[in-house]
């Protein structure tokens, strides 16, 4: 069994060992091995000229990042938590995001990986899940991963990507999630989801940390007589619709559970893919169960009351499962 942490630092490891184009950089990543301790030994492993520490400026990371990547790199970066990201924005965005529209040759294989989510009293600038921030970028890639196989076989699926890819790490998952992770070059396929469990009543969406608690509102839902199929995204773009709707085939139901905020965010957009394509396989309305639209307080008892939960995705498959 690996930690989901461990699993990370072991997809750079390796590819940093198989592909000497690869370059890892970040703040505090390299001699202290990452504020989560995510990383530690690549800098010994690897040297200064391959995995080394930056300044305290996100936007001069990403942008030296674009540069190496248009250069013949493949640069992995890190922006320590995902709320920082506004600060690269021009670069991710406006460079790296439309290079291969602009140019119609080059491809800019970037990795940005980002520590995101709530639950730990990390306040407002330090708990977000600001997928809705880049899901309506084209040209980025966004992955969030849920177990250690995953974390692995999508990080070395985003540094083989000719594409810029935002790779989401949620830090409740770096201790607590821990399974088994295939031996030798095992890659995950972005774009991709997995069905963490089958049923055929309603459909569950969700990624990331959600993946725990939506499993566990299925299992109580099974001992009410109704089976929930949870479909893991892994990707968030790409998102698979084709998995999407051949479980709505099946169930005739959905609902989708994120921690980002719900206004806009990714489950209206699949929620609206549903309405537009699949709606007469639909016999009920799309639910959603997401953070609200605030930041998240200091508070660990506020902090609680905002977050989905089991108990709240358990309501909503029940109003689902009766409509």
């Amino acid at each position: 069994m690996i930690e989901y942490r461990t699993a990370i630092r072991d997809a750079l490891d390796e590819e940093l060992e198989r592909d000497e184009t690869v370059v890892f950089f970040g703040e505090d990543v390299a001699k202290p091995g990452g504020v989560f301790a995510v990383t530690p030994g690549l800098f010994e492993r690897h040297g200064p000229q391959r995995v080394f520490d930056t300044p305290i400026s996100e936007l001069v990371m990403t942008g030296g990042a674009f540069g190496a990547a248009v250069s013949g790199l493949r640069p992995v970066i890190e922006i320590m938590f995902g709320d920082f990201l506004p600060l690269a924005m021009d670069s991710l965005v406006n460079q790296a995001a439309k290079f291969y529209f602009l140019d119609g040759e080059h491809g800019v294989p970037l990795v940005v990986r980002s520590i995101v989510g709530g639950g730990g009293r990390f306040g407002a600038i330090h708990s977000q899940t600001p997928a809705s921030w880049f899901t309506g970028v084209p040209g980025l890639k966004i992955a969030a991963p849920a177990t250690p196989a995953d974390a692995k076989g999508l990080l070395k699926a985003a540094i083989r990507d000719d594409n810029p890819v935002i790779y989401f790490e949620h830090k409740f998952l770096y201790r607590r999630a821990k399974g088994p992770v295939p031996e030798g070059d095992e890659i995950v396929p972005i774009g991709v989801a997995a069905i963490r469990r089958e049923g055929g009543d309603a459909t569950l969406l969700t990624y990331g940390a959600m993946v725990a608690p939506s499993l566990e509102a299925a299992d109580r839902l099974a001992k009410e007589g109704v089976e929930v199929e949870v479909i893991d995204l892994r990707t968030l773009m790409p998102f698979d619709k084709e998995a999407i709707f051949r479980s709505l085939d099946k169930t005739n139901r959905v609902l989708i559970v994120h921690e980002d905020v719900k206004t806009l965010g990714l489950g209206a957009e699949l929620s609206a893919v549903i309405m537009e394509e699949k709606f007469d396989a639909l016999d009920a309305p799309v639910l959603r169960v997401t953070y609200p639209d605030t930041h998240a307080p200091f508070s660990h008892v506020l902090e609680a009351y905002n977050l989905p939960n089991t108990d709240k995705i358990t309501d909503a498959l029940r109003r689902l499962a009766a409509y």
